[in-house]
């Protein structure tokens, strides 16, 4: 594989960005726009009914984020004309076919013109409704590539996964789908054109029964679960991502296709600033209920290396993949990269928790009447069983106490109760969600991605532009002065 410059390769080129709303996929934006002012057109395909409610959804959702602050620096007064150069608004919905585009001549340009398709469409709420996740993550995948078959002039699609589509396999994962289970044939009894029928008779009949709206979203989160279980993956989010890997693997075909597998994503390290982040993205859920002083124990293994990745990493990755596989029509099979941290500078839990203490012992946040929140080292339990016991022990007992008092005193202790109470939760959701990351014992093999970043250097990529090694992060520095500062930020309400 050979990569020289990846921004002289955007110049003139038509890239239809799928998802476009989405954490990765604003970062990716701005950086092609920023790089490279000569990309011929971005398209942005956004869910939405028509064009204007897409326009809304770009200026609302997209550019008027803070993460377009150094580009509308950069560009100045003409932001406005350049953005309306560079960017056309695709409304539509990859849970259809040809993404149900309305549009037959924006359909057409797209088939004739596009030389890229990045696929970063999902849902990725680990709980999601199974009907939306299977047609987001599974089948949304399927109308990706049907789609991609139509574009004449499509040198490359790239298409970004997960790397926990392997399950809850420990040891060390490697970059192949054959040798992981991830290949269609290599689940026994799943069949995912039965998923989705099992599905659409399950809606049937919930219809049928008269279930409410909210007694349907439970039921088909629940029905995600049960069917992601049932086949070895711990909830509806990778479930359905690994058969969306399942579908590229059988129908692409002769397509040039790349899957990036990307880890626990986190705040930006560099560009265009560090600790850039949006929503709460998976392990910061625990340092957002730790900074308020919601979590106090917790279910984890210390010593496991949990896997993470800075966002601008992985979207210099996404960039560096399209320009080395563009650029070598003969490599028609896909290939697949680990884009995370734990097989070439490995982070562990251990060091989240000193880190955070010390970083919000420091820095304590404030509570609603402005007073600090004093945090103390987090307990840690290291198994099911005792962390049933503590809880049991030191929450249940004295709330069950507590609910007899409140009752008794005409619900005097009203707030203390419904405030431990709502702790409890807190922390049974969490512990739910994410033990299985919490006890991963794997670790993701990424000697295709040491590969590439190997070819893009030897090529003369510009690799401080573009860099993705995640050996030249010092974790402290990034977690102490990067990550939280941006958590805090941009999360913390």
């Amino acid at each position: 594989m050979e990569i020289g410059s990846i921004t002289e390769f955007l110049k003139d080129k038509n890239v239809l960005v799928i998802g476009a709303t989405g954490f990765l996929a604003k970062i990716f934006i701005e950086k092609i726009l920023r790089v490279q002012s000569n990309v011929k057109k971005l398209y942005l395909l956004l869910r939405a009914k028509d064009a204007e409610s897409a326009t809304r959804r770009l200026h609302n959702e997209i550019l008027g984020k803070e993460l377009f602050r150094l580009l509308k620096e950069n560009v100045g007064a003409k932001f406005n004309f350049f953005v309306s150069e560079k960017l056309t608004l695709v409304p539509g919905d990859i849970s259809y076919e040809d993404f149900n585009l309305k549009d037959s001549i924006l359909r057409q340009e797209l088939y004739n013109e596009l030389d890229v398709i990045v696929n970063l469409a999902a849902t990725t709420n680990f709980d999601e409704r199974y009907d939306v996740a299977l047609g987001l993550n599974t089948f949304g995948v399927k109308h990706v590539l049907s789609f991609a078959k139509n574009c004449t002039k499509l040198k490359v699609l790239v298409h970004v996964s997960t790397a926990y589509v392997c399950g809850e396999r420990g040891g060390v994962i490697v970059e192949d789908p054959h040798k992981m289970g991830v290949s269609l044939n290599g689940v026994q009894g799943l069949n995912i054109v039965e998923e989705k029928k099992i599905v659409e008779n399950k809606l049937k009949q919930l219809q049928q029964d008269g279930a409410t709206e909210e007694e349907i979203k439970i039921s088909m989160k629940d029905l995600g679960m049960e069917r992601a279980n049932e086949y070895g993956w711990p909830n509806t989010y990778v479930f359905t991502k690994a058969m969306g890997e399942m579908l590229v693997e059988t129908l692409k075909e002769d397509m040039p296709v790349v899957i990036l597998r990307p880890t626990i994503v986190t705040s930006t390290y560099k560009e265009p600033f560090p600790g850039w982040v949006e929503g709460v993205r998976t392990i910061d859920s625990l340092i957002v209920a730790y900074g308020k002083g919601k979590l106090t124990c917790f279910l984890a293994d210390l010593k496991k290396v949990f896997d993470v990745i800075p966002a601008d990493m992985v979207v210099n990755a996404i960039l560096a993949a399209m320009v080395g596989h563009a650029s070598n029509n003969e490599a028609c099979d896909e290939m697949i990269y680990h884009v995370g941290s734990s097989m070439a500078n490995p982070v562990k839990y251990h060091d989240l928790r000193d880190y955070g203490f010390r970083y919000f012992s420091a820095k304590p946040c404030l509570d609603k009447e402005g007073n600090a929140i004093r945090v103390g080292k987090v307990t840690v339990l290291e198994s099911m069983a005792s962390f049933q016991r503590y809880l049991f022990i030191r929450y249940l007992v004295p709330l069950k106490g507590l609910e007899l008092a409140n009752l008794a005193f005409c619900h005097y202790f009203e707030g203390t109760y419904v405030d431990i109470n709502r702790k409890i939760s807190i922390v049974k959701r969490l512990v739910q969600l994410y033990r299985p990351y919490l006890f991963f014992s794997g670790i993701f093999d990424d000697i295709n991605r040491e590969k590439l970043h190997m070819a893009a250097k030897q090529g003369g990529a510009e690799m401080d532009l573009y860099y993705f090694d995640p050996k030249i992060i010092d974790w402290e520095d990034y977690f102490m002065n990067v990550h939280f500062p941006g958590i805090v930020k941009y999360v913390f309400k």
